[in-house]
């Protein structure tokens, strides 16, 4: 019911899409979403019931673009959480290189495709890189702020039980800092599925993002406008499994910050 809740305002909104570009403005760039919906089904889901209905575009495309994102999201999140952890637990270490820090969140990562291009030569070595380096920093300050904020008493009880470092970091400063971690992991993972488009669309021989820039050469304004409901429908369902996942991991934290 809550799910339904939040999405019923979705069907009306299509319905209006679909009423004001059949009879109100007719543009071949603009179709309705009726003829999205064929044009999705004739790319991607149309293939036999053995291969799950996907056709072989799907498997061409759309495999490889998930493989590139969870790749790239894998790598920088834990880049980002290992490094994010050491630098709030270490305001030396921090002082260093948080200048550094500040600049590389400042750089747009589209604008770094070309370097990695010349540094990489290689459309997957490229595009990852890409991925990465834009994910990494909502994961990478997260962690920082989460190490940080660690309560002091949990320190000092860690302490006083005589715990090695190792320890001190598996049980104390890590759980305390992953709901922190939680949301740079969440917010990194939005944005792994927009660097992927674009690393694609400048970089790449496949993928979504690729056929989606061969679309809008053939001026195939239905198969631009398939793959960005493709997206769209991936973004939310990536998003609400990690909020399934987010919720069964941190459950204690929910149970322990429940008023009375």
């Amino acid at each position: 019911m809550k799910v339904l809740n939040r999405l019923w305002f979705v069907p009306l909104v299509i319905v209006a899409w679909e009423l004001v570009t059949r009879f109100v403005y007719v543009d071949d760039d603009f179709p309705p979403p009726s003829e999205i919906v064929v044009r999705m089904y004739e790319l991607w889901f149309s293939g036999p019931a053995s291969r799950l209905f996907l056709t072989d575009d799907a498997f061409a495309n759309i495999m490889p673009s998930l493989g590139r994102m969870f790749g790239g999201w894998v790598l920088a999140s834990l880049i980002g959480v290992v490094v994010g952890v050491i630098l709030g637990r270490s305001r030396t270490i921090s002082g260093y290189v948080d200048g550094l820090i500040e600049f590389g969140r400042a750089v747009p990562p589209p604008m770094l495709l070309p370097l990695f291009l010349v540094l990489f030569q290689s459309g997957l070595a490229t595009q990852l890189a890409t991925i990465v380096f834009g994910v990494i920093w909502p994961v990478l300050l997260n962690s920082i702020d989460g190490a940080r904020s660690v309560d002091r008493t949990y320190t000092e009880t860690a302490t006083v039980f005589g715990l090695s470092k190792a320890q001190h970091l598996r049980v104390v400063v890590i759980p305390a800092a992953s709901p922190k971690i939680f949301a740079g992991l969440r917010l990194s993972l939005s944005l792994a599925l927009i660097l992927m488009v674009l690393s694609e669309i400048f970089g790449g021989t496949d993928g979504i993002g690729y056929q989606m820039l061969q679309a809008q050469r053939s001026f195939d304004a239905a198969g631009v406008w398939s793959a960005i409901a493709l997206l769209g429908v991936l973004g939310y369902l990536v998003n609400a499994l990690f909020v399934l996942a987010e919720r069964r991991v941190l459950v204690w934290h929910r149970q322990a910050t429940r008023r009375p």
